[in-house]
This record gives structure tokens, C-alpha cells and sequence, in this order.
């Protein structure tokens, strides 16, 4: 049977999402998790179905896409497949067809960090290493410390509250209570929560978003951030401790997270989490001068 490409549309979102949790397993390198497709989930069930690729044989799905951005996808393969050669020619073919949609013309750049096949594939094409970023992990195992603020779990009535932290933890960040209640109707959230750290004068000073993959498997952390005007003061590892346990606590294996390898202060509060920073990870790029064929 053919690979066909696919956009799943609405009414496929449950299925592609149910699929991205059966690959995530301990011992993997850091993939497209269901989290990263949760995250997206606040501008609407629409926009997130646009933002999806698969690639299925025989009804089968064998590697989702996530468009980020025109330019850049994330990828997740099925690890049954990442050995497929008519798979990863497939996705070759895909990636550099801009009538394809899948990636946009000129500049681009891929995510994928699983399936060695397929990046041999592009690096033999032309796609070169970009930036390095650095994936971390924390054990579950056992249970978590206590983090030493105030948590809350957001909740409805705490959405403005959570959006506004957002705001002043990313300079560009336009999150709404509304967006805040769109992702909370995805898919995903069903296995997610939102936390709030306070600090001594119950200020709201942090925010963190876990994601669980389902018993037994790793969860993700997306996002983290600390209130600009609050930093510096040990907010940013105690609501990442706070994640890993809300994370054990919704059945997690490990929390996971990953973060470019040059900010280093993300890093170094991550490890004072209890986090082990694995081997750096590059992206694929494909420079604009790219010829299609």
C-alpha cells in the first residue's frame, strides 16, 4: 500500500492525538508529544487540526507532523516505522514540495529527533544541522519534594489570573483567559493541568503546564515561566518541582522538557529541579537558496 498525506480535520484530532501517546515511551528521544498539540489547542480545535500532517499506509498512522509555523514542522514516527524506507522517502518527497503544504518555499526547518532513516535521508538531500537545543528529564520513580510556595491548580475562575502571568513571564506572549479555555477543551487536557506558584503575599509569581502521555509514560512540561518582576528568587524551581510531582501524581513515568542549549539559565533551573540534561539535539535546516526538484 501507498504512504498518503494527510490533514486529519476536526473530526480526526481524537485519533491522531490517541496515536502520539502510544509512541512516547521511556528511553525515547524527545519527540512531537501530545502536549506540543495541547499548547496549540488555544486557538481553537480548527487551527489545531490545520496545523497537522500525518502520513498513514492502509488506514495506519505512521508519523505526524506539527506545523508550528509555515517554516518549521515537528515530527513524531511511529517506532514500528522509523525503519521504513518507503515511509522516509515519502516524507522526503513531502517536505520539499511546497504544493505539497506541508512546508512552506525557501527557508525551512524540521524537528526531528527519532527515526534515523529519515534524517540520513534529508541530510543527503541538502538539509544541514541548525541550533542545538538541550532535551532534559526527571525521574518519577519516587516521590517528588515539596516545592516550598503555594501551588494552586487553575482552574475557570483562575484563567485571567494564569493568562496574565503568561503575559509577563514571555515578552511576546498574547495568552487570554479565552485562549486559557479553548485549550482546556482539547483532547489533551484531559491528562493536564495548569499550576500556580504564589509567593509569601499570595502574589502570583509562576506558571507551569504539564501534559501526560498516559500511565507509565513521559509526561511534558509546556510551558514554564516565571513573572518578569518576580525573578531570581527560586520561583522558577519550585514550580518546576511542582510539575514533576503534579506529572507523578497524573501517572507519569518521567517529566520531560526541552529548551535551546543556549539559555542557560532555563537549564540551570531545570537541574535544580531534580532534572538530568540528556545528549543536545539539532533541528534540520534547508537554506533558501534550496532548489526543489
Amino acid at each position: 500500500m501507498s504512504i498518503l498525506l494527510n490533514e486529519p480535520g476536526v473530526d480526526g484530532l481524537r485519533h491522531t492525538v490517541a496515536a502520539l501517546r502510544e509512541w512516547q515511551f521511556n528511553g525515547a528521544p524527545m519527540q512531537l508529544h501530545p502536549g506540543d498539540l495541547g499548547w496549540n489547542w488555544q486557538f481553537g480545535a480548527e487551527a489545531a487540526a490545520a496545523a497537522i500532517r500525518t502520513w498513514s499506509r492502509d488506514g495506519e498512522i505512521l508519523a505526524i507532523g506539527f506545523l508550528d509555523s509555515p517554516q518549521l514542522i515537528r515530527m513524531a514516527i511511529a517506532p514500528e516505522a522509523q525503519h521504513d524506507e518507503a515511509l522516509a522517502q515519502q516524507m522526503l518527497v513531502d517536505m520539499n514540495d511546497p504544493d505539497r503544504n506541508v512546508l512552506a518555499r525557501g527557508t525551512a526547518y524540521i524537528e526531528v529527533r527519532f527515526g534515523e532513516l529519515f534524517r540520513g535521508l534529508l541530510f543527503d538531500d541538502g538539509w544541514v544541522d541548525d541550533e542545538p537545543w538541550t532535551p532534559l528529564e526527571r525521574d518519577l520513580a519516587d516521590p517528588v519534594d515539596e516545592c516550598g510556595v503555594r501551588i494552586e491548580v487553575v482552574g475557570p475562575e483562575r484563567a485571567e489570573v494564569r493568562a496574565s502571568v503568561q503575559r509577563a513571564a514571555f515578552d511576546e506572549s498574547t495568552f487570554s483567559p479565552e485562549r486559557w479555555k479553548a485549550m482546556t477543551t482539547g483532547v489533551p487536557y484531559a491528562e493536564a493541568e495548569c499550576l500556580l506558584a504564589y509567593d509569601d503575599h499570595d502574589i502570583a509569581v509562576a506558571v507551569a503546564t504539564v501534559w501526560s502521555a498516559g500511565p507509565d509514560k513521559p509526561g511534558l512540561l509546556e510551558p514554564v515561566g516565571v513573572h518578569r518582576e518576580h525573578r531570581g528568587r527560586g520561583y522558577g524551581t519550585a514550580i518546576t518541582v511542582a510539575a514533576a510531582a503534579a506529572l507523578r501524581s497524573l501517572g507519569s513515568s518521567r517529566a520531560t522538557v526541552c529548551t535551546k542549549s543556549s539559555n542557560v539559565g532555563a537549564i540551570a533551573t531545570y537541574e535544580s529541579a531534580g532534572f538530568r540534561h540528556l545528549p543536545q539535539v539539532r533541528d534540520l535546516r534547508r537554506n533558501a537558496q534550496y532548489l526543489f526538484h
